[in-house]
């Protein structure tokens, strides 16, 4: 079971949703066919409001019945206060989730052997999640490394409720059968969990193996570093935003403001608007469905209110760039396009002298010939080019 039998009595006036059961197998499964009675008939479905008075609702028609009577079998291996299943400290598989918690009524005493096994499992799904993430070039890792980054962290969070335990502090190796992470670990090489490298100062984890069985059939369990990682962020978003209400107290607020004078109250007056207000130089965009529309971009919120330089500037943003030229004597031309500038460039030949490049001039309706002949007279130098205009230092 995955909830207890006062859940599952409540559940229909709580409206309670979520898993109730774990499923181990089902009906005619390939576990199914390896039993004796395979040929017998799916067992009758029972409500859980018509258990007799006295009757144990953790134990099975099967057990009930394993004399072949009515009344109940006497406890099997393994079966205890705890529920049917195996305590942790008695499993032979130690990466299994949570003991069955229905029925009892206080939490379990947490006792060495079930320190070891909560550990041990622990220890196997770190192997199996984040220890196996790791390259090969990280290894060796210290014993203390090892323990402290990687198997304290993975500590199943379920023993928490199990046992009624504040915090994982009880959940130490010295408070195991080990005592002390050196023993811990060469016990987990001497299962083939680890791979172990001593010396004299310390012991060395040099490889895992997440093919060992144990870890291959592990099921993965909420861990005492996910609750602390989530406490963590909620502490520091909780931190941020005192720092964040704490900065505000103590800023001073500057605003530009803009009263109507002269030759603007009229206009003011026209719209419709106050002469004698103060007004700041933000446009309500959020006002007008058009002008937010075509203020703004891609991916971004628009603001309510933006400065009238930034609306000007996004406006011109969307919109085609043309340009026109006027001279006298010419037709007006008007080209879609960024008119570039003449591009003017000095250079070094060779002798030390310098010459000055024009590039780009043809957009403007200029002639190469009637360019150089005019600059030759302005700057009293040698002028020479077509497509370029080079004008000479005087010598």
């Amino acid at each position: 079971m995955a909830v207890s039998s006062d859940t599952l009595h409540s559940a229909g006036e709580t409206d309670i949703k979520g898993k109730a059961v774990y499923v181990l197998h089902t009906w005619k499964d390939a576990l199914w066919e390896m039993g004796p009675s395979k040929k017998a008939d799916l067992p009758a479905p029972k409500e859980p409001g018509n258990l007799v008075a006295g009757e144990d609702p953790d134990l099975s028609d099967t057990e009930k019945h394993a004399e072949g009577g009515n009344e109940p079998s006497s406890p099997q291996a393994g079966v205890g206060t705890r529920g049917i299943q195996e305590p942790p400290g008695e499993s032979d598989d130690p990466a299994v989730q949570p003991p069955d918690d229905e029925g009892r009524s206080s939490p379990a005493k947490l006792i060495p052997e079930d320190v070891s096994s909560l550990l041990r499992a622990a220890l196997i799904h770190a192997i199996g999640t984040t220890l196996a993430k790791l390259t090969p070039s990280s290894f060796p890792i210290s014993a203390s490394t090892f323990w402290s980054a990687y198997v304290l962290p993975a500590r199943p969070a379920y023993a928490l409720e199990m046992y009624g335990l504040p915090d994982a502090s009880s959940i130490d190796v010295k408070h195991s059968t080990f005592k002390n992470v050196k023993t811990f670990l060469k016990a987990s090489a001497k299962d083939g969990l680890i791979k172990l490298k001593e010396s004299k100062s310390d012991v060395m984890v040099t490889a895992i193996f997440p093919q060992h069985p144990d870890v291959l059939s592990q099921r993965p369990h909420r861990t005492i570093g996910d609750i602390e990682t989530k406490a963590k962020k909620a502490e520091d978003r909780q931190q941020k935003e005192r720092e964040a209400e704490e900065k505000r107290k103590g800023e001073i607020q500057v605003s530009e403001l803009w009263k109507p004078f002269g030759t603007t109250v009229p206009l003011f007056v026209a719209a419709g608007k106050d002469a004698s207000e103060l007004y700041t130089a933000y446009i309500n965009v959020g006002s007008d469905q058009e002008l937010a529309t075509a203020v703004s971009l891609k991916g971004e919120d628009t603001a309510d209110f933006m400065k009238r330089d930034e609306v000007l500037k996004r406006v011109r943003a969307h919109m085609q760039t043309w340009h026109e030229i006027r001279a006298e004597g010419r037709d007006v031309v008007r080209k879609r396009g960024e008119l570039k500038p003449i591009s003017v460039v000095v250079k070094i030949r060779q002798g030390r002298k310098a010459c000055t490049l024009l590039t780009g001039f043809e957009p403007y309706g200029l002639q190469a010939e009637e360019l150089a002949e005019e600059l030759r007279k302005v700057c009293a130098s040698s002028t020479s080019g077509e497509f370029a205009l080079r004008l000479d230092e005087p010598a």
